[in-house]
């Protein structure tokens, strides 16, 4: 069967791999579509292999194929749609180092009977929207690190798909003074379909006077600051953290979910003066199946901007990396 794999820096591939053989405690899930994304492109670029080829694909859907005998789960059976975690349950990570990856027509899910990898989807939900769940999953765990409540003025840096899904989650809980940011139009548009009260293009407007405009001041001994009590960081520009820094009010919060390989700047003077907060997001809740119950809730299937087949993930890398604005893209495989 087909695979993609990853060799070395800038080498992925389509390869011809095993069928999987699995063990009474695993399963195989027949995948019908794996979302890609920034960290793909970046395990591509880096080459970030363990010494051997990898393959990709962590954010996957489809239906099971085949139980092991010692996989009791209950409610699920074989034909069953699924959406997989691809979290490293002690068991391997998937997509991200592992020896599983979700960009293949069959996948074998280790460990299946611990029942913390395969989630039932919803009657009724295609399996293309059920693969938002790991995105969702991140987005999620932004809004969870941040604490945020009903009544609390939040900012998100960064439309991506997981800028958009955190928004996705205040709204869903209820907090809706919120402002997006972003450069492109485009997905400052999807800010506004899934609940964001605001949006802002800092090519246009000072984002700290419109904060300030939008959010009211706080009180600070070297002049007023915005009184946006939340800030989630989902752009990866590496401005945005000595901003908020700078900017940001007395006891605010900063959440930082997009990935900075680079060493940052920080002004320490700025966060012991303002009792800052800030916090790493990392992966996802500890009850993954929030980020199905949350796609049930609500339809974001709308920010599948891209849906390509297997044969074509160079294409949807290109996406990823051009110059138009997407949402999330989709590899498909089967008749999804």
């Amino acid at each position: 069967m087909k695979q993609i794999v990853l060799h070395g820096p800038d080498d992925w591939r389509l390869d011809d791999v095993p069928d999987p053989d699995p063990g009474p405690r695993d399963a195989l899930v027949r995948i019908a579509a794996c979302g890609i994304c920034g960290t793909d492109t970046s395990y591509i670029h880096m080459g970030l292999t363990p010494g051997h080829p990898i393959p990709l694909g962590h954010e996957m859907a489809g239906t099971v194929e085949w139980l092991g005998p010692e996989v009791q789960i209950a409610g699920l059976a074989v034909g069953d749609p699924v959406v997989v975690c691809p979290a490293d349950a002690g068991h391997g990570a998937m997509g991200t180092g592992g020896p599983q990856g979700g960009l293949t027509p069959l996948l074998h899910v280790p460990e299946a009977a611990d029942g913390t990898r395969l989630f039932r989807v919803p009657d009724g939900m295609p399996l293309t929207t059920a693969a938002l769940a790991e995105p969702v999953a991140v987005g999620m765990q932004s809004v969870n690190q941040a604490g945020a409540k009903p009544g609390d003025k939040v900012a998100v840096f960064g439309c991506g798909p997981i800028g958009l899904f955190a928004l996705a989650t205040l709204a869903d809980r209820g907090v809706t003074d919120t402002v997006a940011i972003d450069l492109d139009p485009a997905r400052l548009e999807l800010a506004r379909t899934v609940g964001a009260a605001h949006t802002l293009d800092p090519t246009r407007v000072d984002v700290w006077d419109e904060l300030k405009r939008l959010h009211g001041t706080a009180p600070f001994r070297f002049g007023p600051t915005a009184a946006t009590d939340i800030f989630i960081e989902a752009s990866g520009a590496d401005a945005v953290i000595g901003d908020v820094l700078q900017q940001g009010r007395v006891d605010g919060t900063l959440v930082v979910v997009a990935l900075h390989f680079r060493p940052v700047p920080t002004s320490y003077v700025n966060l012991l003066m303002k009792q800052f907060t800030v916090r790493g997001s990392m992966e996802y809740p500890e009850r993954f199946q929030d980020a199905v119950e949350l796609l049930e809730r609500r339809d974001l299937s709308h920010l599948i901007t891209h849906t390509l087949p297997l044969d074509r993930f160079g294409d949807g890398l290109a996406v990823l990396e051009g110059t138009e604005a997407c949402g999330k893209v989709m590899i498909t495989i089967g008749d999804e």
